[in-house]
């Protein structure tokens, strides 16, 4: 997707706050060796291109008639509600590596075969570097055969061994393990017999109570 920007003046805080009613949202796009340059946008166009790329997808935005490669780097949303209240977006070169997060996501994960079972995900990202044309948009490992006491590792994503992509995290780091789940009510049960067990013995002002009561007869 192409997202439409302009490029916006320094402006105080009220000014900033009318332009958020009206639904453009400010924002900052920063380039290598270059001035941050200020910008602003719709915020429902804004919206739609952060669900679609979020933070590791690079696209093309056009800034008052020029185009240019992007990543987003920083979104701030309002804490209550569902609305932008700025964004930061980061220039791509072409011929420079970039570091970027990308989603560890487990193929299958709903029709995982043994169960019933427990999926852990243990990490939910990773760190990559690479040329921008080598980016992938996420990391997978297929859990759908994976039995009791399986785990999945770094070496284990689809983008391990690429001699195009570095991942920084260490080989065997654990993504995700497949484990039995925990009997709830088991334990519930045991809980309420330690609570049964208790209440049958004797306290000692009862015990107490009892010899004193004997030794009156």
């Amino acid at each position: 997707m192409k997202l439409s920007l302009e490029k916006r003046d320094l402006q105080g805080k009220n000014k900033v706050d009318k332009m958020r009613e009206e639904g453009i949202i400010p924002g900052v796009i920063y380039s290598k060796g270059e001035e941050a340059k200020m910008i602003k946008g719709q915020e429902k166009d804004l919206l739609k291109a952060f669900s679609q790329e979020g933070f590791s997808n690079i696209f093309e935005v056009e800034i008052d008639g020029e185009s240019t490669s992007v990543l987003f780097k920083e979104v701030q949303m309002h804490h209550i509600k569902n609305s932008m209240v700025h964004f930061d977006l980061f220039e791509i070169d072409a011929n420079e590596e970039i570091t970027v997060s990308i989603p560890v996501v487990l193929e299958g994960r709903d029709d995982v075969r043994v169960q019933p079972s427990s999926l852990i995900q243990v990490i939910n990202e990773i760190e990559v570097s690479c040329l921008p044309k080598y980016l992938p948009s996420e990391a997978v490992v297929n859990v759908v055969d994976m039995q009791i006491g399986d785990v999945m590792k770094i070496k284990d994503l689809d983008i391990f061994g690429d001699e195009n992509v570095m991942i920084h995290e260490e080989d065997d780091e654990v993504v995700a393990s497949l484990v039995a789940p925990t009997d709830v009510s088991e334990d519930e049960e045991a809980e309420e017999g330690e609570t049964a067990d208790a209440a049958d013995v004797p306290t000692v002002s009862e015990t107490e109570g009892g010899e004193e009561e004997g030794s009156e007869e």
